[in-house]
């Protein structure tokens, strides 16, 4: 059975679902591969080495002419409508932002896996494609935070004199937001964090930042997710926080609730407050933003204060976001392969989790209810 890999064609993508060492994994459990030539290229993944590990490379898309299809990004519509039936797609859905697709998939019959709707079960957290791209993205936040302030990073003492450390908070202490506390302090910065999950005190102390007591109820749901606040909670929520991010040289936010808008935390008012020269990089602006003022993929300056709406950030860095998400795509892969058949058992509770169209049907509650 045959599995094909794509060149990713959607705008500032530059991971790739497969690389060299995956095909090697495949390609023991039976599969063939096929890749597109140049698929791999960003990340450093050229097609000898493809070739080397057991491939086959190939010119054309290889979606509609293969059983399976691994991508970063959803296909496109016309690759979708290439697609035949009992088909297999892997990729980073987005159900809610992909309502053509979804009826495409259902309609010609797809069987789609999304990984953005994965259990987050110990099972699966070989699979867990959030999270391996979530590190990525938090890591490649401090270093933009310190790539664009004016000032050091790290406490310097000189015979000039000395230079205080930058004062950095980070809302959201999730994969993505330890990342960064763990990054930020590597570079010398005084952390502070919050989140509305009482769990996380822990994790932050433990990376040596202070995290934030604001005496508010804990707001966490199914899976270690934060739950959906209400309006008086983030009211209350921003109130308290004000103080701390007029006192911060960086606000790195990465609030966010699966398959809803992101919590407004950082109020344009709140950036009034600021020290001339500070930076907000806000993970969460391609969902709306934690900060009002985020425009994602753009740099947006607010009197003299820099507010970068992160947009895939975890695409900056393609050669190891492509090897973690490939490890993931290949694991999930393999839990769904027996005797070189890709033949998905849904039965599983991972496999019916992230499963989002299937013979003709949607799947998945939320998208279904969405789509009426």
């Amino acid at each position: 059975m045959r599995i094909g890999i794509p060149e990713e064609t959607r705008p500032t993508e530059r991971r790739v679902a497969c690389t060299p060492d995956t095909v090697t994994m495949l390609v023991g459990a039976g599969l063939d591969v096929v890749v597109q030539a140049g698929a791999g290229r960003h990340a450093y993944a050229a097609d000898d080495a493809y070739e080397a590990a057991g491939a086959t490379v190939v010119t054309d898309d290889p979606t509609g002419d293969t059983e399976a299809v691994a991508s970063v990004q959803p296909p496109e519509l016309a690759a979708a409508a290439r697609l035949r039936e009992g088909d297999v797609t892997i990729s980073f859905l987005s159900p809610s932002a992909e309502p053509d697709l979804v009826r495409v998939l259902r309609d010609r019959r797809v069987t789609s896996f999304s990984l953005d709707l994965l259990p987050r079960i110990t099972r699966a957290q070989g699979m867990d494609a959030l999270s391996s791209q979530a590190l990525v993205a938090g890591y490649r936040a401090a270093l933009v935070a310190a790539e664009r302030l004016p000032r050091f990073f790290p406490m310097f003492t000189t015979a000039a004199g000395t230079v205080r450390p930058a004062r950095v908070l980070v809302l959201g202490a999730g994969v993505a937001g330890l990342q960064a506390i763990a990054t930020a302090r590597r570079l010398g910065a005084v952390v502070e964090a919050y989140d509305v999950r009482a769990a996380a005190a822990e994790e932050v102390r433990s990376l040596g930042a202070r995290f934030l007591e604001l005496g508010l109820e804990t707001q966490q749901g199914a899976g270690g997710y934060a739950t959906a606040q209400s309006e008086e909670f983030l009211d209350r929520q921003r109130e308290l926080i004000g103080e701390h991010v007029a006192a911060s040289d960086v606000v790195i936010a990465t609030a966010a609730v699966p398959g809803r808008r992101a919590p407004v935390l950082v109020t344009r008012d709140m950036l009034k407050t600021m020290p001339a020269g500070s930076v907000v990089v806000d993970l969460a602006a391609e969902s709306g933003g934690n900060c009002a003022a985020s425009v994602a993929g753009e740099e947006t300056w607010h009197g003299d204060v820099l507010v970068y709406g992160a947009r895939n950030l975890p695409s900056s860095m393609p050669m190891h976001a492509s090897r973690l998400y490939a490890r993931n795509v290949a694991n999930l892969v393999l839990l769904m392969t027996k005797d070189g058949r890709i033949a998905p058992d849904l039965g599983d509770e991972v496999l019916a989790g992230c499963c989002l169209t299937h013979d003709g049907e949607i799947r998945h509650a939320p998208t279904r209810e969405l789509l009426g």
